[in-house]
């Protein structure tokens, strides 16, 4: 229950938890899915599990005018792509539906109107060239901003200002009209945050906030009101940027509800721009080359397409992860979790309280980690896809998950697997002559000449057998081997990288091998 007694004329809400924990994501459906809104899902997915709670997503699609086809169902395929899924949605259902807003419009102007008749909200009937005069007529150098509130409230066209019958006349002719809260004057406000510790407003601060708008739908203030006390939910955390929001929903809480069943709240730090100064934005990602959205997201109006992490060759646990560090941690050095890691030690008591820079390099980092330590069988069907994109068609089986296994340290994203693996399936288009041309000679050329003879005669072919040949024929010819392994190494891959020369050789067989020691040599004794 919500404790709430009044002292020396101020309210102070406090939040108890419910018994059974069900927090809820809710985002609007007008683009792509900024990784700080993953992150918010990703806390609330996190401290649901923890305590053995429902973790709900809720389409807050009241903004029609901001509403983009297609969004939701993206919203949920991110969900998904990052192992977060919801145990409510309008995908999964659930016993507390609908749960998108548009669906729920009828009974928000039930409670906008309860608030009416109730005194703690009005009819306000100004249009929109109204409004623009009090903004103009009301400013100072004081107040250049002028609000609709306590004061501005009865200079306006409202319920508060007009009779009874002048009000009854205009609903009953149809004059458009929105729902504004009565906020009090000269009260404090208080409530403890679960991260901030207890945060206070002056209630005269504050304007009159719309709650119904003129086409009926709610407001986020009534909205997620309402939708919290009907899907009960125990916990709701958000953006720090709703911070400000939170004592007018503390009054719509206590206006319909008594206070009762308020959840406990945590706004959440912002993340960052690398340099620290503002919040992360999309304009950001596109000016400094990083994405900023979970997954590629198309605009249809304008075609524009933003890459998303998942395409950009993230990992979703590396995805997951990388966010659920930044801003939180359990006191430790640790920087690498596991899911289940998270879902057991994650508080939101040690969510940080200033906001946390986003640093690209670091997030390639979690992600070269999570490669490093993920079984080829896993990785396969991924790095499948990344050389076809490349025009490489090639078979998942036992032959890719050892180029896998031999080549995945070296890679950070997934598409690095095409420059670090194309050469096992197709002969390079072009040797780095340049690197071996100048110290060529007869002895070299006569060297390899030997090579291919014993490696078309060798009846194992693994990566001991031959290298040990390799070494004999160079003892034999009195060579050193940094003067022929470089020059096999380019024979076999087109330059100076690559992992085990002889491990390639081994994944490449006899025939492919032998081919390419004689390509390289007709163009290296081209030196001679």
């Amino acid at each position: 229950m919500i404790n709430r007694h009044k002292v020396e004329g101020h309210y102070h809400i406090f939040a108890a938890m419910n018994n059974t924990v069900r927090v809820r994501f809710a985002p609007s459906p007008t683009g792509g899915l900024h990784l700080g809104g993953v992150r918010t899902a990703l806390y609330n997915y996190l401290f649901a599990k923890n305590h053995g709670g429902k973790f709900i997503l809720r389409i807050e699609d009241t903004d029609q005018t901001r509403f983009v086809a297609g969004a939701e169902d993206y919203i949920q395929e991110c969900l998904k792509w990052c192992g977060i899924e919801p145990d409510e949605s309008p995908k999964h259902g659930g016993d507390y539906g609908p749960y998108r807003q548009s669906e729920r419009k009828a009974g928000y102007l039930q409670y906008a109107e309860l608030l009416v008749k109730n005194g703690w909200a009005y009819y306000a009937f100004d249009t929109p060239e109204e409004l623009d005069e009090m903004r103009n007529r009301f400013r100072t150098e004081e107040n250049p901003s002028p609000q609709y509130n306590y004061i501005l409230r009865e200079k306006m066209r409202n319920s508060l200002t007009m009779n009874q019958e002048e009000v009854m006349k205009l609903l009953g002719e149809g004059t458009p009209y929105v729902i504004r809260i009565k906020v009090p004057e000269n009260e404090t406000i208080t409530f403890t945050d679960m991260i901030r510790g207890e945060v206070s407003f002056d209630s005269s601060t504050l304007d009159d906030k719309v709650l119904l708008k003129g086409d009926g739908m709610p407001t986020y203030h009534l909205a997620v009101v309402v939708d919290d006390y009907l899907m009960k939910i125990s916990h709701a955390f958000r953006g720090e940027e709703w911070l400000p929001s939170a004592p007018v929903h503390i009054l719509i809480w206590r206006y319909l509800f008594g206070g009762d069943k308020m959840p406990e709240w945590a706004h959440l730090p912002l993340i960052l721009k690398p340099d620290g100064n503002g919040k992360l934005s999309k304009r950001d990602g596109d000016r400094l080359g990083f994405p900023i959205f979970a997954m590629d997201w198309k605009d249809l109006k304008t075609g524009e397409l933003t890459t998303g992490f998942k395409e950009r060759g993230f990992l979703p646990e590396a995805f997951v992860n990388m966010l659920a560090v930044l801003g939180w941690n359990d006191g430790s050095e640790q920087e690498l979790f596991a899911i289940t890691e998270l879902l057991e030690k994650f508080s939101m008591t040690k969510v940080h309280k200033g906001g946390a820079k986003f640093n690209f390099e670091k997030a390639k980092w979690f992600n070269h980690e999570y490669i490093k330590k993920t079984t080829a069988a896993k990785l396969q069907p991924l790095v499948k896809e990344a050389l076809f994109h490349k025009g490489l068609v090639v078979q998942e089986g036992p032959e890719l998950q050892k180029v896998i296994d031999l080549v995945k340290e070296r890679c950070t994203l997934i598409p690095d697997f095409y420059e670090h693996a194309s050469f096992f399936f197709r002969a390079p288009d072009v040797l780095d002559a340049d690197s071996v041309k100048p110290k060529w000679n007869d002895a070299k050329n006569l060297f390899f000449s030997e090579l291919i003879r014993n490696y078309e005669l060798a009846q194992g072919w693994n990566s001991t057998t031959l290298e040990h040949n390799f070494k004999e024929i160079l003892a034999a010819n009195q060579l050193k081997p940094g003067e022929l392994l470089l020059p096999f190494r380019i024979m076999l891959v087109g330059g100076k990288f690559g992992p085990g020369v002889f491990d390639i050789a081994e994944i490449l067989g006899k025939e492919e091998t032998v081919k390419r020691i004689k390509h390289a040599l007709y163009i290296f004794g081209e030196s001679i």
